[in-house]
């Protein structure tokens, strides 16, 4: 398999209820960070590795479509009204026979994406590859465990050592074949039915700095830190 990867897809159509009042008027993904938008940072981020960016779209779309284009990605894909994992099921891409990554548009990250899909490929290239970080204090997260890198469980109230980032390796060819739609609410239940196939692999590459931006304070702690 080719070690270059061609698309990555950032889901960004959350209302973002935690940042009110900020996303009374604007989509999280607009909030601003670092002289620009925290969707537009993450596209420039990826754009040096990836050759096609999509992006999911939903509580106030129109504005975050127009601004999402005026960055260059290929594709919106209108998910509002439906659940976080919708896309793989319901657009081209699930014909994908190939990996994709998958971010969400709260995590600032700084990740070396080519080690990365060096490990996805040294796991087998398996349906599904989240990529770990250590807990961090005040952040709800899905708790990873795993052997030899297989994933066994995911919890989101027993604590291990690691938990899920918001960012993954997938297939969406091979999660359409051993996965059930009907079964498939979201991510947390599609990463069930992959656990049961043994085809969900947590990488051994951590991010070099990851935080998750899901209050306005977190939001403007970050900022200052960059500002200095």
């Amino acid at each position: 398999m080719k070690k270059r990867v061609d698309n990555a897809l950032i889901m960004a159509a959350g209302r973002g209820q935690r940042m009110m009042p900020l996303t009374a008027d604007l989509p999280k993904p607009m909030a601003p960070f670092n002289g620009t938008t925290l969707i537009a940072k993450g596209i420039e981020n990826l754009r040096a590795h990836i050759k096609y960016i999509h992006i999911t779209v939903g509580y106030k779309g129109a504005m975050l479509a127009d601004h999402v284009i005026s960055h260059g990605v290929a594709t919106v894909i209108n998910t509002e009204g439906q659940s976080n994992s919708w896309w793989i099921y319901n657009t081209l891409l699930r014909h994908l026979n190939e990996p994709m990554f998958v971010l969400t548009c709260d995590n600032v990250v700084e990740l070396d994406f080519d080690l990365l899909i060096e490990d996805y490929l040294r796991n087998g290239s398996p349906a599904c590859m989240v990529v770990p970080v250590p807990p961090v204090e005040g952040l709800e997260g899905d708790y990873i465990f795993y052997k030899n890198n297989v994933v066994m469980g995911i919890d989101r109230s027993k604590r291990s050592d690691v938990y899920c980032s918001g960012i993954q390796v997938v297939n969406p060819y091979r999660i359409n074949e051993l996965t059930d739609p009907m079964q498939s609410r979201d991510f947390y239940s599609v990463w069930h039915q992959l656990i049961l196939k043994e085809q969900m692999y947590c990488s051994r590459v951590y991010p070099k700095k990851w935080m998750s931006i899901d209050t306005v304070s977190q939001l403007t702690s970050l900022n200052k830190i960059l500002e200095r």
